[in-house]
């Protein structure tokens, strides 16, 4: 790898041998994926993956300890994902427990955060992106992010440039500055080289598509030809909702870093199939694939046909458009039913910054009239613990579905279930 003088110089102790460490674990990260340089990463706020301080993680938190001993800092205020725990959520004394013993870390991790430079107590959630969040970054801009939910969509929607790191090295990335130079930071690496063409009879279920699209791509990069037929050519609130949740799907079901939807996402206007490389390969979806997959998805409960027992919708978080319709859709829903709280246990996510604006709206004391919590945790997190798993829990997050033992459901069939009852 050819290096600067001044990245020669880090390398070399001149700064410190603890920034020289953080250079070098990036340098040889980089050269595994056959980089040649290293570049500045220049967006304004950075992203970790790490939120919780979870107990068997110790060795991560000394690392973190002897970075900050020596004086390690990130170069740019930064967002993290959502935090563990929230004593709102429903969860029984031994679940409490459990999830007591399990982030037993949280209070020494988030402390380190702050030395680190997490922008603020609010910036806490995997769609960092959202605007009330303030962490949006710009077209070209080079992250040094790991989220999965996160870098496809700031790849995809927003134009800018950043690979599917891992945690602790995109943190490294922000302290040293620089990150590699390989993959979804070339324009080579941004090319397609899957071609979708959706010829569904109506707009396709977002999470349902992605996984759809990601367990067929995996890392490769998808050409969405036909989307915008149904989502149109601009994209305002609702079609990047549609997009975060897509492409969180695709992230997680595959490992989709970036795709293109034409006439719609940046660099489709610019270049169309200029960005499709030669000899990629055609995966049509119809309505009949759609429900191939969904079909497809197994269901690990100890009991298959018990009833839920609890709901969680926002993996990822919420936006708040996302809320407002949910919450109309819920009253219309139980109006309908002739009730008047959801019949499941429910938990919405969302951002902390969104969740303050949403309660500064008439909608906020509408949605907590249906019984419906509100909270900021990672659902992800909540399902990690060994209690919570053997829980019938639904959810229609394809992402949540895929990491944990929750049953997947679309958002009409979540909304008949909490509504109406049942068990589909």
């Amino acid at each position: 790898m050819v290096l600067t003088e001044e990245q020669q110089a880090v390398l070399d102790g001149k700064k410190g041998e603890t920034l020289a460490k953080v250079m070098k674990t990036l340098i040889m990260y980089g050269e595994a994926f056959g980089a040649e340089r290293m570049v500045p990463v220049t967006s304004q706020y950075g992203h970790t993956v790490i939120s919780f301080g979870i107990g068997v993680m110790r060795p991560v938190y000394e690392l973190y300890d002897k970075l900050l001993e020596e004086g390690a800092k990130s170069i740019q205020p930064f967002s993290a994902d959502p935090r563990p725990l929230d004593p709102a959520v429903p969860s029984g004394f031994l679940q409490k427990l459990v999830f007591k013993i399990m982030y037993s870390q949280q209070e020494r991790y988030e402390e380190q955060l702050k030395k680190f430079g997490i922008m603020s107590d609010d910036a806490y959630s995997c769609a960092c992106y959202l605007p009330e969040v303030n962490n949006v970054p710009k077209r070209g801009d080079v992250l040094s992010w790991a989220e999965s939910s996160a870098v496809v969509y700031a790849n995809s929607v927003l134009g800018a440039r950043c690979n599917r790191n891992s945690g602790i090295i995109e943190l490294m990335g922000m302290i040293a500055g620089v990150v590699p130079e390989f993959g979804l930071l070339t324009d080579e690496g941004r090319k397609a080289d899957l071609v979708v063409e959706i010829k569904t009879e109506k707009i396709p279920v977002a999470q349902l598509l992605g996984s759809a699209i990601g367990m067929k791509a995996m890392e490769r990069v998808p050409y969405i030809k036909g989307l915008d037929k149904f989502l149109g050519t601009e994209l305002n609130d609702d079609v990047c909702a549609y997009l975060k949740d897509f492409g969180a799907a695709s992230a997680s079901n595959g490992s989709v870093g970036l795709y293109h939807v034409e006439n719609l996402t940046p660099e489709c206007k610019d270049y169309g199939e200029k960005l499709i490389k030669e000899g990629a390969e055609v995966y049509v979806i119809d309505d009949k694939e759609l429900e191939r997959v969904k079909s497809g998805y197994p269901c690990i409960w100890k009991n298959p046909d018990a009833a839920p027992k609890l709901c969680f919708v926002g993996c990822p978080h919420l936006t708040l458009s996302q809320l407002i319709d949910w919450t109309e859709k819920l009253e219309k829903g139980l109006k309908e039913s002739g009730s008047s709280k959801v019949k499941v246990p429910t938990v919405f996510t969302s951002a902390p910054a969104v969740i303050k604006e949403f309660k500064k709206t008439e909608y906020a004391d509408r949605l907590a009239a249906t019984g419906v919590i509100l909270s900021y945790i990672c659902p992800l997190m909540y399902m990690n613990n060994p209690l919570s798993k053997k829980m019938p829990v639904i959810t229609s997050s394809n992402k949540l579905r895929t990491y944990t033992s929750a049953k997947y459901y679309d958002d009409v069939e979540i909304l008949e279930i909490l509504t109406k009852g049942g068990k589909r």
